[in-house]
């Protein structure tokens, strides 16, 4: 497939029954939005499936979530602009520095954005019932969006509510925006965040995982 990505693409049933359980034994008990500092070695089956429609990437970055009848919440709409590198440097295009989970986390240049991947691996069944994720199909194509502005950008596209089986796998591009609501009925439902890219930083900065 071409990269920048035009819009979201699934893959479905992508990870067979014991690939989704031997990911839940390894990221699965992350507190919520726990960014894996970690390796991220087990992540072998999903690298497979991203690799064989995108050649060349590898990821960079894994948050684990996971929502619970005790634990559920709502995010406005917005974008992820933030990558996790190894050590802080001051190169120009990175800024809005932050330490968080053991890793210096920056917001690059939207060129590096905009050659990623976000990808979500869905590790429990996934609806609107349950908290799942809205996303505005189409609009990375804004580039960088004002978070003050992001609604207002978000309703002039088309909604998509995950609906998601243990095993599928959603691809987006890095700056499309979105949304997560609390659940109306809320069940366990974990998903790993993982984000990919295809090109190293420019020195000094280098990933805190590239492969």
């Amino acid at each position: 497939m071409t990269v920048p990505l035009s819009d979201r693409v699934w893959l479905r049933s992508a990870l067979h029954e014991g690939a989704v359980e031997d990911l839940i034994t390894a990221f699965g008990t992350q507190s919520t939005g726990q960014r894996v500092s970690g390796s991220l070695a087990g992540l072998t089956s999903v690298c497979t499936a991203i690799t064989a429609e995108f050649a060349g990437y590898a990821p960079v970055r894994l948050v684990a979530f996971q929502k619970t009848q005790k634990k559920s919440w709502h995010v406005p709409w917005h974008q992820d602009r933030v990558i996790a590198v190894q050590e802080k440097h001051d190169v120009e295009g990175y800024t809005n520095w932050s330490f968080k989970g053991d890793q210096w986390h920056c917001e690059p240049p939207i060129s590096v954005l905009s050659d990623m991947l976000f990808v979500r691996v869905f590790l429990d069944d996934c609806s609107a019932e349950v908290g799942g994720m809205m996303i505005a199909r189409g609009s990375h194509a804004l580039g960088k969006v004002a978070s003050e502005s992001a609604e207002k950008h978000a309703a002039n596209f088309v909604h998509e509510i995950e609906e998601a089986r243990a095993g599928d796998i959603l691809i987006l591009p890095m700056l499309t925006l979105h949304k997560s609501n609390a659940g109306q009925n809320p069940s366990t439902r974990s998903v790993l965040r993982v984000d990919f890219a295809r090109t190293k930083l420019p020195m000094p900065l280098a990933w805190q995982h590239f492969g």
